[in-house]
């Protein structure tokens, strides 16, 4: 067998585990698309980076669209969660449509890149809010769908030997691409000049969805790196040591026997709660803050230092989590989230700047830190054929998280602040509970992972 590139033609063959997973070897990254697998880090990078604005940044940009369009400010975080909503909602499907060949992932970068475009615009010129929930809660959404899913699952497929570190660091462009427009929103935009401003930001955040998923290209399936032997233990101490803490599948699950599993079940209520607790912080954060009596610049900057831990935090944990294991790491993020909460209220209680921030930091730590852990854990559990449709099986509890802005601005009407991070801190810590439950299908706790080779065929 063999299979031909734009550069050369390479040889590969195929062999199978003790277990019947079968993998494909002899490629290289170069072979299949003419240039290093680390693009294929940095450019779904930049791509998340350009849709991270439109969750992380709009609470800073609720005041503003308040007073230039007289929109309630409920009405302005239930777009919020319509935006939340319908990127969730997307996941599967679009995951779907990849999986079978009828959506390539430079065109799913292409819509989500229009996508981001219209919503901006959309916010910039809607002459009602029902006009902006379509364009920027619906459209935005989806197209923020699309773009999520292709980056997450695409890092995923070309490094299955450690893929923590690479997924979190991705992953952690939805967060910290957001930091410049926190302060552009809050502090720069105003009712005189938000139409340029929202314009101009559209055009250069879809300019850099739309060049890096130009350059986007999958791997063949079962694919695995050439310097890595898949039956036995790999040279690469990093790579070993992530193989034997997070072991492989035991086989490529498809969507309907990952579910048979019961632990896309687990994972999807665990993701659920933690998300919804992130979202209702993002929301929040600048709100209780300001209510502290915390300047309008302080609270932003809270808000910043929150995007960028919570986008450091990603890659952080994705790298502990190849050294410790995906579930350990898991157990104590939804802990740290869920405390964190209490310390937000505690700070702001006492008016406690350096707390706040700290705090604030902190819960985005933890807020972030919950995605790649999912999505890696996603991939270790069911395999890397089928992770785009297995994660949005999984990502779509953000249908339910999503709700964590407008619900939570019903609960801080009824309890106030303290009431509403209070359940939230509650929420995640129980979530770490049900995680508890989480186990690698196919697998006994005390099985290891010796592979028993036997080549299915060779070219």
């Amino acid at each position: 067998m063999t299979t031909t590139d734009v550069t050369r033609v390479a040889t590969y063959r195929e062999v199978t585990d003790r277990n019947g997973r079968v993998y494909r070897v002899g490629e290289t990254d170069v072979d299949i698309m003419g240039r290093k697998r680390k693009w294929m880090v940095i450019l779904p990078w930049v791509g998340m980076m350009g849709i991270s604005s439109a969750e992380y940044a709009f609470a800073s940009a609720e005041d503003t669209l308040h007073e230039a369009h007289q929109w309630s400010s409920n009405s302005i975080y239930w777009m919020m969660t319509a935006w939340v909503f319908c990127q969730a909602a997307v996941a599967f499907p679009a995951g779907r449509l990849r999986e079978n060949g009828k959506l390539p992932a430079r065109w799913a970068m292409m819509l989500g890149a229009a996508g981001t475009l219209l919503g901006y615009l959309s916010l910039a010129f809607a002459p009602h809010v029902a006009l902006a929930f379509l364009g920027f809660g619906v459209f935005s959404g989806m197209g923020a769908g699309m773009v999520y899913a292709t980056c997450v699952n695409m890092v995923g497929k070309w490094y299955p030997e450690r893929r923590g570190g690479k997924t979190g660091f991705v992953n952690g462009g939805f967060a910290y691409g957001s930091v410049p427009f926190v302060f552009i929103f809050h502090g720069y935009m105003d009712g005189s000049n938000f139409r340029w401003v929202l314009v101009c930001s559209g055009l250069f955040l879809a300019a850099m969805v739309a060049v890096a998923g130009f350059f986007f290209r999958d791997p063949p399936k079962n694919w695995w790196p050439s310097s890595i032997d898949p039956l036995n233990p790999p040279d690469d101490p990093r790579a070993r040591r992530s193989l034997e803490k997070n072991p492989p599948a035991v086989k490529q699950y498809s969507p309907m026997e990952a579910w048979r599993t019961g632990r896309v079940a687990l994972m999807w209520f665990c993701l659920a709660c933690t998300s919804g607790v992130n979202i209702f912080g993002i929301a929040f954060q600048v709100d209780i803050g300001e209510e502290a009596g915390f300047a309008a610049g302080i609270v932003a900057t809270a808000m910043s230092l929150k995007a960028i831990v919570n986008g450091t935090g990603r890659g952080v944990i994705g790298w502990l989590s190849d050294l410790y294991g995906r579930k350990q790491c898991l157990l104590y993020v939804c802990a740290i989230l869920g405390l964190a909460q209490f310390g937000i209220i505690w700070s702001a209680e006492i008016k406690n700047l350096p707390l706040f921030l700290i705090f604030s930091a902190i819960s985005g730590f933890g807020g972030g830190a919950i995605f790649p852990m999912f999505a890696a854990l996603t991939a270790d559990y069911f395999g890397e054929n089928n992770n785009a449709t297995n994660y949005g099986m999984v990502y779509s509890s953000k249908l339910v998280s999503g709700l964590g802005a407008g619900m939570g601005s019903l609960v801080v009407a009824a309890w106030g602040y303290n009431g509403a991070f209070s359940l939230a801190g509650g929420i995640s810590l129980f979530a770490g509970v049900v995680a508890l439950f989480l186990h690698p299908p196919g697998r006994t706790k005390s099985k290891q992972v010796t592979p028993n080779p036997r080549p299915l065929g060779e070219g």
